[in-house]
């Protein structure tokens, strides 16, 4: 057993890639293809389905009843999957609903003198169920409930979890801002008997459309809520993004995530760590969407998501 709790802590290490103080790291993980692209800047999102899972205020700018599905296929064995949709109700306001699945495969079971007992797998999974609705004119609020589940081996946990968000727009000027407080809760049963915290992650970031180019830059500052160094310190955590549209049906994205580079660096070098690009395509009602992280000289993670209005 000694063998599985070291198993375990090197998943979520590998997972995260971040504070591996905290359980259920797999919260931290884009599952979409479009937001991965952008180095996970998307807190100021309000046109896709998966801004559930980044800022549940966003929902109030959707419009009919979109849904979105998304794989990455990460390092090794680990594959994660995604599914988001959104709907209005007349006079109540918009819903959401997702859920965000992570599998890390088949390990070998030993103890610490390397006898073999059998395998065991390992999976995480969470179910969200989000609301959003205006607080004034232009201005939005939303929040999700989420129930998270993690197995491995003969061992599992339980927690629940509240996402806060709000979300201003600027229409005249194609501005957007958003801030949202992610994993706010704690386990209801653990691992073993201590209990841990969950990722809380406090993240701040605005998106703006520029007048004279079909480009859309955006800004997120992650993990505000962590203690650092100094004050500078505080913003170590950002993302950068911009998406050309370079037709109706074509679209161009970039991407840069400064925590995940400097995390990757490997003596003076990180190759092109934290670096991000992705396209998408709409053909006919559906979009296809494609994004790429690079991890430097550990690999990097693939995305796909599939979206369209039912």
């Amino acid at each position: 057993m000694k063998s599985t709790i070291l198993i375990l802590i090197s998943v979520f290490f590998i997972s995260s890639l971040s504070n591996a103080q905290s359980t259920y790291e797999f919260l931290r993980l884009d599952p979409s293809a479009r937001s991965g692209a952008l180095g996970g800047s998307f807190v100021a999102n309000n046109d896709d389905a998966d801004v559930i899972f980044y800022n549940p205020a966003g929902l109030s700018l959707l419009t009919d009843n979109p849904v979105s599905f998304s794989f990455v296929k990460h390092l090794m064995d680990i594959n994660l999957a995604s599914l988001s949709y959104s709907t209005e109700l007349d006079d109540i306001g918009r819903f959401g609903a997702a859920v965000k699945y992570i599998n890390y495969g088949t390990f070998t079971e030993s103890d610490e003198f390397g006898n073999r007992f059998g395998e065991f797998g390992a999976n995480e999974f969470a179910l969200l169920l989000g609301y959003s609705n205006s607080l004034d004119e232009n201005f939005y609020y939303g929040t999700n409930a989420k129930f998270i589940y993690s197995g491995i081996a003969d061992r599992s946990s339980i927690g629940l979890a509240l996402d806060l968000g709000l979300h201003y727009t600027v229409p005249e000027q194609n501005i957007n801002f958003g801030v949202s407080i992610l994993n706010l809760g704690s386990q209801l049963s653990s691992y073993y008997d201590t209990r841990e915290d969950l990722p809380l992650d406090i993240v701040i970031g605005g998106a703006v459309r520029l007048q004279n180019l079909p480009a859309r830059i955006s800004v997120d500052f992650h993990k505000l809520n962590e203690d650092r160094d100094d004050f500078v310190q505080r913003f170590k955590a950002f993302a950068v993004g911009i998406e050309f549209t370079l037709s109706p049906a074509f679209k161009l994205r970039f991407g840069y995530n400064n925590e995940r580079r400097s995390e990757l660096k490997i003596g003076t070098t990180a190759g092109i760590a934290g670096f991000n690009a992705g396209l998408g395509i709409k053909i006919s009602d559906y979009f296809f969407d494609y994004g790429y992280s690079s991890l430097g000289l550990i690999g990097g993670w693939h995305r796909v998501s599939v979206s369209t209005n039912l």
